[in-house]
């Protein structure tokens, strides 16, 4: 007990100093996106007009929506592709094919960005694949579908095959077990994946760095273009408006997840068997 009470005042100042460094840049960048002046250095006044500046500029804005609609479609199929390949590896029998497989896909999760981007390059080079929003596209599904597994795999494992058993015996065909039975009780695994996804996707720079070409570019991609020339704080902004919108992704998947949650609590309540006492 003694250690304990030596250690926590130690945690608690750890923790602090973690959440310290790594709010207070975000924290400064937000204070300053409503700066009146045009620099970081001194804050001359509250205003709006850096926020302005930032939804008059047709080209950011373009990019904006680029980069959510690949972050978007990009999310979705890598989550349908990863569900399916984390069920493939679940119902695999022998367990060196299934280790050798959760290898390659922990590989690609591991990589240098570099080093993924650089090969995505080669290979679409080598294809003859024009590089813009096809190529983003398919680069972002290919490291997000990894993620999805890592998220969904462990759903599947924690569920008990008697419940598919079950199924069998009551008549259902595949089709049934698996959109009644399977992905019901992986749902939330599936859901952390593609927000996952989503947050990757908008992240991601060296690999879209690699892979994007003339005439199409993502947020990451161009804030490190606009960096290179001068602070601007309408980017501040955009930072800002970024962070908001991982805040809400956040809120929305614990608020999901929470009711998922909960539905499941409650059908597992309802299904349990009451012993009545006699007496």
């Amino acid at each position: 007990m003694q250690s304990e009470r030596f250690k926590a005042p130690w945690l608690k100042l750890y923790l602090a100093l973690v959440f310290i460094l790594m709010y207070l840049p975000i924290a400064y960048l937000i204070i300053y996106s409503f700066n009146r002046g045009a620099t970081m250095t001194a804050f001359t006044g509250f205003s709006w007009q850096h926020y302005l500046d930032m939804f008059n500029d047709l080209r950011l804005m373009q990019i904006l929506v680029n980069t959510l609609i690949i972050a978007l479609l990009s999310a979705l199929l890598a989550t349908i592709i990863g569900t399916f390949g984390a069920l493939l590896i679940y119902q695999m029998k022998r367990t060196g094919i299934k280790n050798i497989f959760l290898s390659l896909n922990n590989i690609l999760l591991v990589s240098p960005d570099v080093i993924i981007g650089a090969s995505f390059l080669i290979l679409f080079t080598m294809v003859g694949f024009q590089l813009g929003f096809g190529s983003v596209l398919m680069a972002h599904i290919a490291f997000s579908i990894p993620i999805v597994v890592l998220m969904v795999l462990p759903r599947f494992h924690d569920m008990d095959t008697t419940l598919i058993d079950a199924a069998y015996d009551l008549g259902a065909n595949r089709w049934q077990v698996l959109s009644r039975v399977i992905l019901p009780y992986a749902w939330p695994g599936i859901l952390a994946g593609f927000f996952m996804a989503i947050t990757y996707s908008l992240d991601d720079f060296a690999v879209t760095f690699f892979v994007t070409g003339n005439g199409f570019s993502t947020l990451s991609v161009e804030i490190y273009s606009r960096a290179r020339q001068g602070v601007d704080l309408s980017i501040n902004a955009l930072s800002a408006l970024l962070f908001v919108l991982s805040l809400m992704l956040v809120v929305v998947y614990y608020f999901i997840a929470t009711g998922v949650a909960t539905r499941s609590s409650k059908k597992a309540g309802h299904g349990q068997l009451k012993v009545v006492d006699p007496q």
